[in-house]
């Protein structure tokens, strides 16, 4: 059990929380919801105590697993070492048995380590290499990964390590931020199943609908300044807040009416001989006076990719037998397909396989070492890339109106504004520069500048990375609906469900098109049936 007393964090002028008393129960699993800036991740940090909140209190149980992003901590440390790192009290007790063995034996030293096989016993320590290597697997962590150092391997499989250092140990209390980021659908699926298997306090914040779907059993939404606590999953909290809004709305409204009336009455018998009658009427008005609502902060940008000014012939890529390596690393390998205007494509597989270079290959960002990629006619291409400066400078003093203007060559200045309100830049913020804009406030520009430019193919890298649960579903109707091609590369099922009718995987054994969405992939996959391979 978690217990926030009195929480209140402000940032500057701007207020986050304000007398946030709440309590997370044992045996839930809650997702903890909010558009990008509405203070998820610096609550989490006040629970865990590494940000102070401005006032109140946090109570926690003894055992908590909390998600660590400082990869850099961890560089020298093997791989079961890091995820053992997860239960502080056995990893102590470990680290000093160890030094004592290595000091003359006395009788004082003999009666320490005595207790400290005491610790271990209690913390399952016996066992702790074996539940490590559990987790370790279930992240698609080789066996000879295992033994390795931290540096030695990739960055996203850091990544991993330290969400098996969370989960490691029985921890009564488990908090993690975006898990999901690092992970491949299967391993995906394998935490989903883990936290589902799960009996402690599971505290959640994800960008992934699909994920908070499956496993949130209540949602705490941070809005109004406050946490509200919603039974059920994701989905069903939107349902539950829409129609709380839409009902206090109502009612506001109908109040309003009844004053109009009243006001009408007051108006006309107020200097008559019906005073009482009057009177009556107005304390009537003032028991009526509307509920100050104060405004939500579910917000969803408007994008629907126009009708492209040029629409591509029916080919849009002939990919014959291309190649890739850097050095002595070979990406892959003699991979063929054809891509045929109207495909809406999503790319999946682990990270590291290659999917951001093949997205660079079809955009001519880069060539291929063997084969050919040849576009079709009146092949226009939209790139959004998974590296946000690759597309705008994130150090520059421009700002996102300035920039907006420079993805055409006339673009009036009433057309980007629009554009820009429909990314959520209203008044000012139109005029931030690029410098002060977050992950999230950068895609969202991107994607303005495709709106912007009507390209007749879109080749999307990771766009959902920085997006809030509301853009990323926006995204998903946008792509759905736009008459072009869409090739997309991502981890999000939910965005993937939205607009994918053909996938691209990246599997151990090379790259397969599948003519068919996702789920129909999957079920294909699980069976070990590869799919059609062009």
């Amino acid at each position: 059990m978690i217990t926030l007393t009195d929480i209140c964090k402000r940032i500057g002028g701007r207020t986050l929380f304000e007398g946030v008393t709440f309590t997370f129960n044992d045996n839930a699993r809650y997702g903890l919801t909010g558009p990008n800036g509405s203070g998820k991740s610096t609550l989490l940090k006040i629970v865990m105590g590494t940000e102070a909140a401005t006032s109140g209190t946090v109570s926690l149980p003894k055992r908590v697993g909390f998600m660590k992003q400082q990869i850099e901590e961890f560089a020298q440390c093997s791989l079961l070492d890091t995820v053992i790192m997860g239960n502080k009290r056995l990893w102590d007790a470990l680290s000093e048995r160890d030094r004592l063995y290595e000091v003359d034996m006395t009788d004082e030293v003999g009666m320490r380590l005595g207790e400290l096989e005491e610790i271990i016993a209690e913390e399952d320590g016996y066992s702790a290499e074996s539940d490590a290597e559990v987790l370790l697997s279930g992240m698609a962590i080789t066996e000879e990964m295992m033994r390795k150092k931290m540096h030695e391997i990739p960055t996203d499989r850091q990544f991993r390590v330290l969400l098996c250092q969370a989960l490691f140990g029985n921890p009564q209390a488990l908090l993690l931020d975006e898990p999901t980021n690092h992970l491949d659908l299967e391993s995906i699926s394998w935490l989903e199943e883990f936290l589902h298997n799960y009996s402690g306090t599971l505290v959640v914040v994800s960008h992934d609908r699909h994920f908070l779907n499956s496993i949130c059993t209540h949602i705490a939404d941070i809005d109004y300044e406050t946490i509200i606590t919603y039974p059920g999953n994701y989905d069903a909290m939107l349902v539950t807040k829409m129609a709380v809004r839409s009902r206090a709305e109502d009612e506001n409204k109908a109040k309003e009416k009844k004053i109009s009336q009243l006001k009408e009455f007051v108006a006309k018998f107020g200097a008559g001989t019906r005073a009482s009658q009057v009177q009556s009427r107005v304390r009537e008005i003032d028991r009526l006076q509307p509920v100050e609502l104060k405004k939500s902060n579910i917000q969803r940008p408007y994008i629907r990719f126009p009708m492209p000014e040029k629409p591509s012939g029916q080919i849009v890529f002939k990919v014959d037998k291309i190649g890739k390596s850097y050095g002595n690393n070979k990406v892959f390998s003699n991979f063929s397909c054809e891509i045929q205007k109207g495909d809406k494509i999503a790319v999946i597989g682990n990270n590291g396989r290659g999917k951001t270079t093949l997205l660079k290959l079809l955009s001519g960002i880069l060539q291929s070492d063997t084969g050919k990629i040849t576009p079709g006619h009146q092949v226009d291409i939209g790139y959004f890339p998974q590296n946000h400066h690759e597309a705008l400078d994130k150090h520059s003093d421009q700002t996102a109106f300035d920039w907006l203007k420079t993805r055409k060559e006339i673009v009036f200045d009433q057309d980007a504004r629009g554009i820009l309100g429909k990314m959520l830049f209203g008044g000012d913020d139109a005029f931030k520069s690029l410098r002060a804009l977050s992950g999230g406030e950068t895609a969202r520009l991107i994607i303005g500048g495709l709106l912007l430019t009507t390209p007749n193919t879109l080749i999307l890298d990771e766009p959902n990375g920085h997006l809030d649960l509301e853009a990323v579903s926006a995204l998903a109707w946008g792509l759905d609906d736009f008459k072009g091609t869409a090739i997309v590369a991502t981890h999000d099922r939910d965005l993937i469900n939205g607009f994918a009718k053909k996938i691209i995987a990246f599997e151990e054994d090379g790259i397969h098109f599948f003519q068919g969405p996702l789920e129909e992939y999957l079920r294909v996959h699980k069976k070990k049936v590869q799919p059609t391979k062009s």
